[in-house]
């Protein structure tokens, strides 16, 4: 009887490499961001940031800052890529630094946008 050593089946490592790497990098994509005072739901196009009210409330995404300035009634002042926007819920999309910002919602205690970036930047 002939012992032979242990293998270990062939699997393409390279490719297995490529895969965890791949995967890394989407992970990395999507979890690009950080907040304070408030919480991000991001995709690979747009992020929609809720704020909470009564703090200083910001969040990175795609690289940009983007912060709650204030807020009274339906009306919001954000700050985004360094622009200062004054938004209304139902408006349509105002650009600040290759992203179109909207005002999705405004309550007692949030204020949620959606950023998302403009195809033709």
């Amino acid at each position: 009887m002939t012992k032979r050593p242990a293998t270990i089946p062939s699997v393409p490592i390279r490719r297995t490499a490529g895969l965890f790497a791949g995967l890394a990098l989407g992970l990395a994509v999507l979890a690009g961001c950080s907040s304070q005072g408030a919480s991000t739901d991001c995709g690979l196009d747009a992020c929609t940031v809720t704020f909470e009210r009564g703090v200083e409330a910001n969040a990175t995404i795609f690289g940009v800052e983007a912060k709650l300035v204030g807020a009274q009634g339906d009306q919001v002042t954000v700050e985004v890529a360094g622009e200062q926007l004054t938004l209304t819920t139902g408006q349509q999309a105002t650009e600040a630094g290759g992203f179109a910002v909207t005002l999705d919602s405004v309550t007692d205690q949030q204020v949620k946008i959606r950023v998302s970036r403009n195809p033709g930047s």
